[in-house]
């Protein structure tokens, strides 16, 4: 990260970022693909984890709030400080090729949660909804998390990025003969 924001991603060599960290370029490579990999080093551990934690709720009655609830508990903060985690951030947003690899592996994390609502039972349109929303959600309040300077905790963050959502999706009731969900009169 010193070296990226020293000189900036792009001039940055993984032959420098080997010299920094006093280990050979082989080495380098032994561990990262590509100097990109540096910064997306966890993401597939992260996942598994976060998909088996959903596979392993109690309670999947209400996907979209299994899925958020299940990507806001977790201990965001074992990843780094939060100030280490806005740098990353800033960069990844900064740079379009961190990006677009950010948002693969976001993608693929929504596609392991819409597997285990699957797994669960949940229909697979409705897997699929709320994973692909819960993580958006959590995208979303992770970004607010991030750029905040409170003590705001990002389980907060999420029902409060939940209750935004709610305003701008027209409230579904169920018809008393239970054959689906109907707009309600606000929309």
């Amino acid at each position: 990260m010193e070296l990226f924001e020293e000189q900036g991603f792009e001039v940055t060599s993984a032959v420098q970022i080997a010299k920094r960290a006093r280990v050979t370029t082989r080495t380098f490579f032994r561990y990262f693909r590509d100097k990109e990999e540096v910064l997306f080093s966890d993401a597939d551990a992260l996942n598994e984890a976060l998909v088996q934690e959903l596979r392993q709720t109690t309670d999947v009655t209400e996907p979209l709030q299994a899925v958020t609830r299940t990507l806001a508990g977790f201990d965001w903060e074992k990843l780094g400080p939060r100030e280490s985690q806005r740098r990353r951030h800033a960069m990844i947003a900064a740079n379009p090729q961190l990006l677009e690899r950010e948002l693969i592996k976001q993608q693929q994390l929504a596609d392991g949660l819409r597997g285990a609502l699957r797994q669960r039972g949940i229909d697979p349109d409705i897997a699929e909804l709320a994973a692909n929303a819960g993580s958006q959600v959590f995208r979303t309040a992770y970004r607010q998390w991030l750029e905040g300077n409170d003590d705001t905790d990002l389980t907060t963050m999420t029902e409060t990025v939940m209750s935004l959502l709610a305003t701008i999706v027209p409230v579904a009731r169920r018809r008393s003969s239970g054959t689906g969900p109907v707009i309600s009169e606000r929309a």
